[in-house]
């Protein structure tokens, strides 16, 4: 039997083969193009110099934090935190057992006073510094001691990014100089840069180790989470905070009044805004009045099944001023009267000469100019408006006031067989009883609006009829309001034609400082910002608004408003700068930059650029097949 032969096995040519097929598998990979998730968020390169370094083609650099005041403020960080720069922040918490730092306190103590007992006997000049020194020393230890404090170590670095040089050292001076003013000094980590690097990374590895003595009490006022925000459980979303990429989640009915103010340029996005959150409050049950002078509102009213009050001399709209309201408060119902009478007081002054005058006096022209009335005129109109009502069967009683309430006809009869200066009243008042303005406010109401959103459009009305009309309606919105006490918001579009007229602003004043107690928030929208705080009551308005929205503005509105607002330099700066849909959200004491944003659908129902609109009515569609939104089903805050 014939045997093999036993072939012996070379290690290093085993070795060699697999190697070689390891290589070749690298190379296979490499040629396929095989990459990993470091791949894809790894710079192109990364390149070190001494006091910065580059990631791909951004400039960065690496700072440290080495010197604070005696004392620091809770916040002291929520600049850095809302720098409109790109910043990497690290901070780095070390506790210290407490024994230790117990004994080193008693031997700086020592050392202290033995320094001032010798300064003493050589007869120098007391050092302040030390007794301070030493003064915090002993406090330290008397609430180390009963467990009061913790002591850490805390070290706190962060890199800025640029796309050049200039703008590095740009920013680096801006970050240094807003940390300068609290007494707190940073530096570049000179030829450190890479360690600086890696220890403001997300890796938690301190490789720096440049640290300060913080108690407890200190260490907490550098709680990072300190920045504008204004997200809160309950509210409606307004848009995106753009310091810190937050949601602006707020509800306006929590701060001290339910009213706002937006104020912008032609164009910047005022009424898309608006529109945008009566759409979101309208899913919190929240009611939506607006007053609509531009027919920008239909398209949403439509689509949310609102009602649609067209009011014009062509229309059968009827709303008489005359109404009482419905009120079930029994104070309330005793001065209904009384209450609606003042409100009549300032609608005739508008419609009987008044307007024409400060219309003339403010440079709107129209019309023959008129006087004014005078005391004694005053005196007639009110003993005419209260013969009116008791012809009518009503008087202060509050049973009476379910009777049909009179007309400006009813009063201009009366008028005209009063004594005195009666029949001139009733001369200035003829044009809204049998001449060109007559029907639409002569007659009695013929609506009844019952709805959750109601919008008033006053668009086709002369323009000297438009803040009588204006007037009126609010004081309907009013009597409404004060009959049937829900959440509800008011928008009045275009304000400042209101403004113009004392009576009319003085009526906007009222209702705004009124307007909480029936659970009601006020928005005034306005473009022309210098005509509304222009205006007594215009700026008192805004001063008793506690919400404000302020987009892009004109240049010559940009200084009004910053006095107003008290305003930053960056700010204001920004002001004119803002592009379309971003502005300043102020909100009681605090306010942020923000972007408004919408959801393609509410966007498809509330925006008014011309080009989108006509896009919409060529696709003849959205996204809801009937075109309207059902609001049965409203979305709780919790949903």
């Amino acid at each position: 039997m014939a045997l093999r032969k036993k072939q012996a096995v070379d290690p290093v040519a085993i070795a060699q083969a697999q190697k070689a097929r390891e290589e070749q598998e690298v190379q296979i990979a490499f040629q396929k193009g095989i990459t990993a998730l470091r791949d894809f968020i790894a710079p192109s390169s990364i390149e070190f110099s001494s006091n910065y370094f580059r990631l791909g083609t951004r400039f960065a650099r690496t700072y440290y934090v080495y010197g604070y005041p005696r004392q620091i403020y809770t916040g002291w960080l929520s600049g850095m935190v809302n720098i409109d720069e790109v910043v990497d922040m690290a901070m780095y918490v070390y506790p210290v057992e407490s024994q230790v730092v117990l004994e080193n306190l008693r031997k700086k103590v020592t050392q202290l006073e033995a320094g001032i007992q010798i300064d003493a006997e050589k007869g120098r000049i007391r050092d302040p510094g030390k007794q301070a020194a030493i003064i915090d020393a002993e406090e330290m230890r008397d609430k180390l001691q009963v467990g009061e404090e913790r002591f850490f170590r805390f070290g706190l670095y962060f890199t800025l990014y640029a796309e050049s040089l200039e703008e590095l050292e740009f920013v680096a001076h801006k970050v240094e100089s807003m940390l300068g003013q609290q007494l707190i000094y940073s530096k570049p980590a000179t030829s450190q840069q890479e360690q600086g690097l890696n220890s403001t990374v997300p890796q938690l590895v301190d490789q720096l180790q440049i640290r300060r003595n913080f108690s407890t009490g200190a260490l907490s006022t550098s709680f990072p989470f300190t920045s504008a925000d204004l997200t809160q459980d309950n509210g409606i979303l307004y848009g995106i905070n753009m310091h810190n990429s937050g949601l602006v989640i707020f509800d306006r009915f929590s701060l001290e009044n339910g009213n706002s103010v937006v104020f912008a340029k032609s164009g910047a996005g005022k009424s898309f805004t608006v529109k945008l959150e009566a759409l979101r409050s309208m899913m919190f049950g929240t009611e939506v009045f607006i007053i609509d002078p531009e027919n920008e509102y239909q398209r949403m009213c439509d689509a949310v099944a609102g009602a649609y009050v067209r009011l014009s001399l062509s229309s059968s709209t009827r709303i008489n001023p005359f109404d009482l309201p419905k009120v079930v408060d029994v104070e309330e119902a005793d001065n209904a009267l009384r209450s609606n009478l003042i409100t009549l007081h300032g609608l005739l002054r508008l419609m009987m000469g008044g307007a024409q005058a400060q219309m003339a006096s403010a440079g709107g022209g129209g019309g023959m100019m008129m006087p004014a009335l005078s005391p004694a005129e005053e005196s007639d109109l009110d003993s005419a408006l209260i013969e009116t009502y008791a012809r009518a069967g009503i008087t202060n009683d509050p049973l009476t006031h379910t009777a049909p309430p009179p007309t400006i006809m009813d009063l201009y009869d009366t008028l005209l067989h009063m004594g005195s200066s009666g029949p001139q009243l009733a001369q200035r008042l003829r044009k809204y009883t049998t001449g060109t303005f007559a029907g639409i406010f002569s007659q009695p109401s013929n609506i009844d609006i019952n709805n959750p959103m109601v919008v008033f459009n006053i668009r086709d009305l002369e323009d000297e009829l438009r803040p009588v009309a204006m007037y009126i309606v609010l004081n309907y919105i009013w009597n409404k309001t004060k009959s049937d006490q829900k959440k509800r918001i008011l928008i009045v579009d275009e304000a400042w034609q209101l403004m113009k007229y004392e009576d009319s602003a003085n009526f906007m004043f009222s209702l705004a400082k009124r307007a909480r107690k029936y659970n009601l928030g006020i928005t005034t929208i306005t473009q022309d910002v210098e005509d509304f705080m222009g205006s007594r009551m215009g700026r008192a308005i805004v001063a008793n608004a506690s919400m404000q929205i302020l987009l892009k503005q004109s240049s010559s509105a940009v200084d009004v408003l910053s006095s107003v607002f008290k305003l930053t330099a960056e700010e204001k700066k920004r002001l004119s700068q803002f592009p379309v849909g971003q502005g300043l959200f102020f909100a009681g004491q605090n306010h942020v930059h923000v972007q408004i944003v919408a959801s393609p659908t509410e966007a498809s129902l509330i925006t008014t650029n011309p080009q989108q609109v006509q896009q919409i009515n060529q696709q003849g569609e959205m996204s809801d097949p009937q075109g309207t939104i059902d609001l049965s089903n409203r979305l709780t805050p919790g949903s």
